[in-house]
């Protein structure tokens, strides 16, 4: 972009801009003539996805701040009038996270939608993402939204919104909001907050949504006789990485008997995380400050929830140390809990169903299929995973949700909640420790069990991350290299077939491309080798990246020492070329 185009635009968003914060941040910038900085918060729009917005907060049309959050508003309250029934009944919860200007961005996006007449009930403080999902369904809104970057760096904030079903939005809700907000342009305006709680239009709320979430996690609970009767010998670590999860997680717990220990220092509510360089208990670095408690303490378990509470990350002890254990891993132990204890319990029924990612072990297919379960593959995001329930729900006698998982640590025990709770995910591995440690066994103990049973699975993540105009370039043509020259041999695997979810069809080494994928087109693609293992492809919806993912396996029967390290070596071959791409990209 020339300068004086450049230039325009800033000074465009500073007539637009209402908050006095951004305005004079871009007014600096052109009066310092920054030319790079402006470039980068104006060579393009932050796009309205799929899933809503994701940035790094500032003043720009290339950054959260509260005009795009405003205008991604009145494309969802335009695309609200249009297809709700009757106006007058259209509703809409909000709710937000500890981060940098989350009040004040879910306050712009309630004016808002109270300046279109729509009536908007938002929490008065922080709220877990999964509550938000809970208040619309509970609450009976037409569509819900919650500002949260969930687990990126503390200088992102993002936007995310739901449809009446609790679920992310997803075709043809999503396509239609998405086109409102790119159609606007010039100032957009809400109410004064007064006028708007005058007027009814504006509803605060708290107690009367958090009494029934924390009533329906603590229905949850399989075996409640055993956690009353050993509850409170259960030790406790947890960190909410200064997020949402702090109280509800030791509330829920507290009120069933279990005792929470929390990391000081990641206990009360902080935007800019100063004891972590991503808080994402994904990430080990996140939950040292755990790992070091809970070995000081001994704690029979080792829990952390990003800013949010969607993502939940444990470790737990084996042997002399700890183990932090990933998604995958978790999503097997909890599913094979559930399982066996409904199993147990006469529960299960007949056209009982699990829920995954295409990139999510396959593990868990083996153990949900010798349940008798019905197994879904959907696209990666939750979003899918909720949407497949809203799908079971409006069919006569259809599948009957059990447990969703995706393996960025993403756990659903529910039906009353469509997107990942970390809340529930947290009380139901205290009652699965619980359960195990009543059997003289530790979380690793039944995995390596289910190792031995199935065979071993590693699952990895590679990240390669693109910033900038050039970035976002370089990320294309990678996918275009990787779809339209694909690797014969990967890792020193030759490859046996590519499945191309952007096209829907499956090559066979050899042979032609066959049209058999039955989920929505999507810019991803997966790599299987010789010996079963899987590398997947595909662009991030939310972050400048591209995420490979990773997955070997052994056959079911070596002894546990030699399948990992069969599994380790081609793992390692397969990661470093992998990398290898990244870097030549």
């Amino acid at each position: 972009m020339d300068e004086a185009a450049l230039i325009a635009k800033a000074r465009e968003y500073v007539f637009l801009e209402e908050h006095e914060f951004f305005r004079t941040q871009v007014r600096t910038l052109i009066e310092k003539r920054s030319l790079d900085d402006l470039n980068d918060r104006f060579f393009t729009e932050l796009a309205f996805g799929t899933g809503g917005l994701r940035g790094v907060i500032g003043g720009g049309y290339n950054r959260m701040n509260p005009y795009t959050v405003k205008k991604a508003t009145q494309g969802l309250a335009n695309y609200i009038k249009k297809s709700a029934p009757d106006i007058a009944t259209a509703s809409v919860v909000i709710a937000y996270d500890c981060r940098n200007y989350s009040d004040q961005f879910s306050l712009d996006a309630a004016l808002v939608l109270a300046a279109n007449g729509i009536r908007t009930y938002l929490f008065t403080s922080l709220r877990p993402t999964p509550e938000l999902s809970f208040a619309v369904r509970y609450l009976k809104t037409t569509a819900g939204i919650v500002v949260t970057a969930s687990h990126n760096p503390p200088e992102y904030n993002g936007y995310k919104v739901y449809w009446s079903d609790g679920g992310q939005i997803v075709p043809p809700h999503d396509t239609g909001i998405i086109a409102e907000a790119r159609a606007l342009s010039g100032a957009v305006h809400g109410l004064t907050r007064e006028e708007a709680l005058q007027r009814g239009l504006l509803v605060m709320i708290d107690r009367e949504v958090d009494e029934p979430f924390i009533a329906m996690v603590k229905g949850q609970s399989l075996r409640p006789d055993l956690v009353k009767a050993q509850g409170k010998t259960l030790s406790v670590v947890y960190t909410p990485l200064n997020g949402a999860g702090a109280v509800p997680v030791e509330r829920v717990l507290a009120e069933l008997g279990i005792h929470v220990t929390f990391v000081p220092e990641q206990q009360k509510p902080d935007g800019n995380f100063p004891t972590v360089k991503f808080p994402n208990p994904e990430e080990a670095s996140a939950m040292q400050l755990a790992l070091d408690l809970g070995k000081a303490r001994h704690a029979d378990l080792v829990l952390g929830t990003d800013p949010d509470a969607d993502r939940l990350g444990i470790a737990a002890p084996d042997g002399d140390s700890y183990r932090l254990i990933t998604g995958n891993q978790l999503g097997v132990l909890l599913l094979d809990y559930i399982l066996t204890t409904r199993q147990e319990l006469g529960t299960l029924p007949k056209k009982g169903s699990f829920i995954k990612t295409i990139v999510t072990t396959e593990l868990e297919r083996l153990v949900a299929e010798k349940f008798g379960l019905m197994v879904f593959d959907v696209l990666t995001g939750f979003k899918y995973i909720g949407e497949k329930m809203q799908q079971f729900e409006s069919q006569p006698d259809g599948p009957v949700f059990i447990f969703g998982n995706e393996e960025s640590y993403g756990y659903l025990t529910t039906s009353a909640v469509r997107d990942k709770d970390a809340v529930s995910g947290a009380v139901m591995t205290a009652e699965l420790t619980l359960y195990l440690r009543s059997l003289g066994k530790t979380l690793m103990d039944r995995l390596r069990e289910l190792w031995n049973e199935f065979g071993y699975f590693k699952e990895t993540g590679v990240s390669g991350v693109f910033k900038g105009e050039a970035g976002i370039a370089s990320m294309k043509r990678l996918m275009e290299t990787l779809r339209n020259t694909p690797p014969a041999e990967i890792g020193g695997l030759q490859v046996a077939k590519i499945k191309d979810y952007l096209t829907g069809t499956t090559a066979a080494a050899g042979a032609g491309a066959v049209k058999d994928i039955d989920l929505p087109a999507s810019n991803v693609l997966q790599f299987f080798l010789e010996d079963g293992s899987v590398v997947t492809a595909r662009p991030s919806g939310t972050e400048p990246k591209i995420k490979f993912y990773v997955s070997c396996r052994s056959a079911a029967g070596l002894p546990l020492d030699t399948a990992i390290a069969d599994v380790e070596r081609k793992s390692n071959a397969i990661i470093a070329q992998v990398k290898k791409r990244i870097d030549e990209a």
